[in-house]
């Protein structure tokens, strides 16, 4: 194989490699609503909801006895730990050094839908300091 040849595979495979591991980069957290799978930045732990366990909210435009609750298993970090909770709205969880709530989920329960069959978003408030 000539010089020439050889460093042009080198190159190539070089780039094959680099191109392998930025795909493989973690999605950056963000502020505000995510789905399922993304990552929220909440003033300390990082929360990333995994799926929805429970969606039994009074879907829009009904009269229920009950309002129902939406509860969501989601992944919890921060700094070297990390662990899944339950979340439920409105409901706070203690978290590291403070208290984590899931604050919001969208859209609002439609008839026929939830929030395991409708792409929702999910906002999340952090109280205390890590």
């Amino acid at each position: 194989m000539s010089p020439i040849r050889s460093d042009r595979m080198s190159r190539f495979s070089f780039l094959v490699v680099v191109a392998t591991l930025a795909g493989c980069s973690p999605t950056a957290a963000v502020e505000g609503p995510v789905a399922l799978g993304q990552t929220a930045l909440v003033g300390g732990p990082r929360v990333r909801p995994d799926h929805v366990v429970e969606d039994s909210r009074c879907p829009v435009g009904t009269r229920c006895v009950w309002a129902g609750r939406v509860v969501v298993r989601a992944t919890v970090s921060g700094g070297a730990w990390s662990r899944s909770v339950d979340l439920i709205l409105g409901v706070p969880v203690d978290v590291a050094d403070g208290k984590l709530t899931l604050t919001a989920v969208t859209p609002a329960r439609r008839a026929g839908q939830s929030a395991k069959t409708t792409p929702s978003r999910f906002t999340f408030a952090f109280q205390g300091g890590l």
